[in-house]
C-alpha cells in the first residue's frame, strides 16, 4: 500500500501566489517603506495591512481550503 502525499493548496496557485512570493513582496514593501521615508508611523501604516494580508494568505487561507474538502474532491477526479 503506497502512502499518498498530503494535498497542498499551493499546488493549485500560480508562481506569483506562492508562500515565498507573498513573503518576499510583503517584506520588500515594508522595508522599502522604511528605506524611502524613514518614518516609523508611515512604515507602521504600510506594515499593518500588509501583515494582515500576509497572515491571511499564509496561515488562514490554506487551512480554509484544506478544511473545505474541495482539494480532496479535485484530487480524486484526477
Amino acid at each position: 500500500m503506497s502512502q499518498q502525499k498530503p494535498i497542498s493548496p499551493w499546488k493549485y496557485k500560480p508562481w506569483w501566489c506562492q508562500p515565498w512570493s507573498i513573503l518576499l513582496t510583503g517584506v520588500t514593501l515594508i522595508t522599502g517603506s522604511w528605506v524611502i521615508f524613514k518614518t516609523i508611523w508611515l512604515t507602521i501604516l504600510v506594515s499593518v495591512p500588509l501583515l494582515i494580508w500576509m497572515g491571511f494568505f499564509l496561515l488562514i487561507w490554506p487551512q480554509l481550503i484544506l478544511r473545505s474538502g474541495i482539494l480532496e474532491s479535485e484530487h480524486k477526479s484526477i
